[in-house]
C-alpha cells in the first residue's frame, strides 16, 4: 500500500556545474530538492536516457542499506548505488519500452481510462515501480496519450489489506474496513504534465463512487524516506489522517524486498528465521527511518482535516 509521486524533484535538463563536496552526506540531505544527490542522479540518468525520478526513488530505497546508524554516507557509496540502480533501470525500461510514452502532452489532451489493460499495468508496475510488483487483482486506471494510448500516469486500486490501518479507521471514524479501498500502486512517467496525478486521483474517485456506491473511503500510504510528500493527494483533496512507525527496510541479495514479497517467496517475514536459512543474503537498514503517512479521501462528501496533533501514530 504505497503511494508514489511527487518524489524527488529530478528532471532531464542539462546539469549545472557545481563543486563536488569532499565530505560525506546525510541520508536526509539526499531527499532534499536541489541537493547534490539530485544533481548526480540527473547526470547519470541523462547519460543512459532513463527516467530521473525513477532512478532517484530506487536509489533512495537502497541507500539505507549502506548508511551508518546516524544516516551518514560517503559520496563513494552514493555514486556506487546510483550506478547499480541505473543499470537495473536501463534493463527494466528496455522490457517495457513499447509501453513508455513519447513526447509531452497537455493535461487536457490526455484520455482517462478506467479498467486499463491489466497486463500492461502489471508490466509497468513490475518493471518500473520501485516495489517491482503489481497488486494482484487490482483495478487499474490510467491517463493515456492521445496518439498511441500509452499510459502517462497510472494507478491501481484494491481492497484495503492493512488491518492495523483498517481497525483504526473503523474505531475512530466509524468506517467499516470492508468499505475501504486502497490506492496500492502509482506510477507517473517524467513526461506527465503538472497535476497529472491529482487529476487522475479525482477521476478515480468519481468512477469508484459511481460503480461501487457501497464503498466509503480511499486510502494510501506515502513513504517520505523516498522523497515523497503527498502533495498530489493534498491537491486532490485528500488529507493525512495518521502516521505509521517505520520498520527497517529488508534486502535480499542487495535488493529491497517488501514483506508481501517475503511471504510470497519464503512463506515468512521473520528476519531471524530468514537469516538462519539464508545466511548473509538478508540485510536490514540500520539508520532511523521516517514515519509513513496515511492519506485518506471520503468517496462521499468532504474529507475532514485531522490536525497533526490529533493524528495517531500507529505501530506496524
Amino acid at each position: 500500500m504505497i503511494g508514489n509521486p511527487p518524489g524527488p524533484a529530478v528532471d532531464s535538463r542539462p546539469a549545472e556545474r557545481s563543486v563536488r563536496p569532499r565530505r560525506g552526506v546525510l541520508l536526509d540531505d539526499c531527499r532534499e530538492h536541489g541537493s547534490e544527490f539530485v544533481r548526480l542522479v540527473r547526470v547519470a540518468a541523462g547519460k543512459r536516457a532513463v527516467e530521473p525520478r525513477a532512478l532517484a526513488v530506487r536509489t533512495l530505497l537502497h541507500l539505507p542499506r549502506v548508511a551508518r546508524l546516524d544516516g551518514q554516507l560517503t559520496w563513494a557509496q552514493v555514486r556506487a548505488e546510483i550506478a547499480t540502480q541505473l543499470q537495473e533501470l536501463v534493463d527494466d525500461q528496455a522490457k517495457v519500452e513499447r509501453l513508455m510514452p513519447e513526447g509531452r502532452f497537455e493535461l487536457q489532451d490526455l484520455r482517462f481510462v478506467a479498467d486499463y489493460n491489466r497486463d500492461n499495468a502489471e508490466e509497468i508496475f513490475t518493471h518500473l515501480h520501485y516495489l517491482r510488483s503489481a497488486r494482484p487483482g487490482a483495478l487499474n486506471y490510467a491517463l493515456v496519450d492521445p496518439l498511441y494510448g500509452r499510459p502517462v500516469s497510472l494507478c491501481s486500486v484494491s481492497p484495503l489489506e492493512w488491518r492495523r490501518v483498517g481497525r483504526h479507521i473503523a474505531s475512530r471514524f466509524e468506517i467499516a474496513m470492508d468499505t475501504v479501498w486502497d490506492i496500492s500502486r502509482v506510477y507517473s512517467f517524467d513526461v506527465a504534465p503538472a497535476n497529472a496525478i491529482s487529476y487522475l486521483l479525482a477521476r478515480v474517485r468519481s468512477d469508484i463512487r459511481r460503480r461501487r456506491p457501497d464503498l466509503q473511503l480511499l486510502t494510501t500510504a506515502v513513504d517520505p524516506n523516498l522523497g515523497f510528500t503527498g502533495a498530489s493527494y493534498l491537491a486532490a483533496n485528500w488529507n493525512r489522517w495518521m502516521t505509521i512507525r517505520p520498520r527497517p527496510y529488508l534486502y535480499y541479495r542487495g535488493r529491497y524486498v517488501s514483506p508481501r514479497q517475503l511471504r510470497t517467496e519464503f512463506a515468512t517475514t521473520n528476519v531471524a528465521e530468514l537469516r538462519s536459512m539464508h545466511g548473509g543474503d538478508f540485510g536490514l537498514s540500520r539508520t532511523q527511518l521516517l514515519d509513513s503517512m496515511i492519506f485518506c479521501c471520503r468517496l462521499k462528501g468532504e474529507t475532514e482535516v485531522v490536525p497533526a496533533g490529533l493524528q495517531h501514530r500507529l505501530h506496524r
